[in-house]
């Protein structure tokens, strides 16, 4: 069972996600599509992770995820200056929005409170 799931195309951010989760002992899933991410939905994991910059319709993802009754946390990160897309996540059921910088700075912290 995945401890965490993230929806991140990618590749080198995908590369340091596994590196972090790996170091701590976090089980985590890549989903590339929200498509897989609503597969990985079904081993219930207790994080999910959002790049909102994906190329795959990440609010979409997350607006599917809400309405199928997912009630898992779902942190979110995208570029500092695009304010109104930070915004359209809070609206589409993003429990936690923060620009790349600040998920980076803190995603040990994130990663490690799964384990808790």
């Amino acid at each position: 069972m995945s401890q965490v799931v993230a929806l991140v195309d990618d590749l080198f951010f995908q590369m340091k996600l596994a590196e972090t989760a790996k170091q701590l002992g976090v089980a985590m899933k890549i989903a590339t599509t929200g498509e897989a991410l609503q597969a990985e939905l079904a081993a219930a994991p207790r994080l999910v992770l959002v790049d909102l910059n994906a190329r795959s319709q990440p609010l979409a993802a997350v607006e599917r995820l809400r309405a199928a009754g997912h009630a898992t946390r779902v942190i979110a990160f995208f570029s500092h200056v695009q304010t109104e897309l930070a915004q359209r996540a809070r609206a589409a059921g993003c429990d936690e929005v923060l620009p790349r910088s600040s998920f980076t700075q803190n995603l040990a912290a994130i990663l490690s409170a799964v384990k808790e």
